[in-house]
């Protein structure tokens, strides 16, 4: 029996955000409970069924919601269900956490706000790469004034995917690579440096047949003065590196994406020795003005993290590990760099 101050959590979707990136802490984190999964795909019901064999299965919302054992409600469904979902468990008195991005709309995800707000219920929004250990590393680097003051970041999230029927390939869906990647990549540039003043774009559709642009590229001039270069594509045979942070003093390049993303995907589970640790030949450079080069350890990377703090935040009314007014803001850079494709000239970002 479950200890009277555990989370009972419910999650919604069983594709590859909720079987690689939220089963795995939900059921790792001390004081969570998965209680049930929602799907109703038959096969994807039995994949669940087999691998959370002490967690219920069930086919639809209003299943889950009908359970007195589920507090807490982890919608990771594509993007255009997050928000009526989210309503649909606020009203019923769940705290949420929505995948990224939070909405696709920033109205949309003002509505979501407020109803969080008027139910009295904890709302987050799963920005998982603010525990990246790349990310981590970076900003240890500046809170050590490693680099000497900051001129401007570059990062990417480039692959190569062929055309296919999953959603993040609909235009209904809002899919491709901007709403997909871009959220993640605006968000840590939001953290680092601060609010965006101005944003510019380009976006081109390579692909056959593909209903989605796959090759995007967002410039952001923060209030700060730094400067975020961030580059996303499905075309992508070799990427560049994941991170280039320039200072005046030093440069940081990362060139390999963080662990965790891989390691799950291979089944690996957060407490296996090693999870989230890279190896040495993968760690990022610190290049400096003299000339020198270092080697730069990087921190380990811990999603499990997100989950911890979600859970003291239940508990203790404590702060919630993504704030969804920072999540809106990540938005409205989105829509911003929408407008500026649309466009061609630079946008402002209103900050609502």
């Amino acid at each position: 029996m479950a200890p009277a101050d555990t989370i009972g959590v419910g999650l919604v979707g069983y594709g590859l955000a909720g079987r690689s990136f939220h089963a795995p802490f939900l059921e790792a984190v001390d004081g969570l409970r998965l209680a049930a999964i929602v799907t109703a795909d038959p096969e994807r019901r039995v994949r669940a069924a087999e691998e959370h064999p002490d967690t219920d299965v069930v086919g639809s919302v209003d299943e889950l919601l009908d359970r007195s054992d589920v507090d807490m409600v982890v919608v990771a469904t594509p993007n255009r269900f997050h928000v009526p979902i989210g309503l649909r468990a606020l009203a019923a008195g769940r705290h949420v956490v929505v995948d990224k991005p939070i909405a696709m709309s920033v109205s949309e995800g003002e509505t979501l706000i407020d109803a969080a707000a008027a139910a009295g219920r904890l709302l987050s929004v799963y920005q998982n790469r603010r525990w990246d250990g790349d990310f981590r590393t970076i900003r240890r680097l500046i809170a050590a004034g490693a680099l000497g003051p900051i001129d401007s970041l570059e990062s990417r999230f480039e692959r190569s995917s062929q055309v296919g029927p999953e959603w993040r390939e609909s235009a209904i869906e809002a899919g491709g690579p901007l709403r997909d990647l871009g959220p993640h990549l605006v968000d840590q540039s939001l953290i680092l440096f601060g609010p965006a003043r101005r944003v510019w774009a380009q976006a081109d559709r390579r692909r056959r047949a593909s209903e989605v642009d796959d090759s995007v590229f967002v410039a952001i001039d923060h209030e700060s003065g730094v400067r975020s270069r961030l580059w996303m594509s499905l075309i992508a045979a070799c990427s560049g590196p994941r991170f280039r942070l320039r200072g005046v003093a030093a440069e940081y390049v990362k060139d390999d994406l963080d662990a965790q993303e891989g390691q799950l995907l291979g089944g690996m589970r957060p407490h296996a020795p090693g999870f989230g640790e890279e190896v040495p030949e993968k760690w990022g450079r610190l290049h400096r003005a003299d000339g020198s080069i270092e080697r730069v350890p990087t921190e380990p990377g811990r999603y499990e993290a997100f989950y911890e703090l979600l859970r003291d935040a239940v508990r203790t009314d404590g702060p919630r590990p993504v704030d969804p007014i920072e999540s809106l803001r990540v938005l409205r850079v989105l829509e911003a760099a929408e407008r500026a494709v649309t466009s061609g000239t630079a946008q402002t970002v209103a900050d609502g």
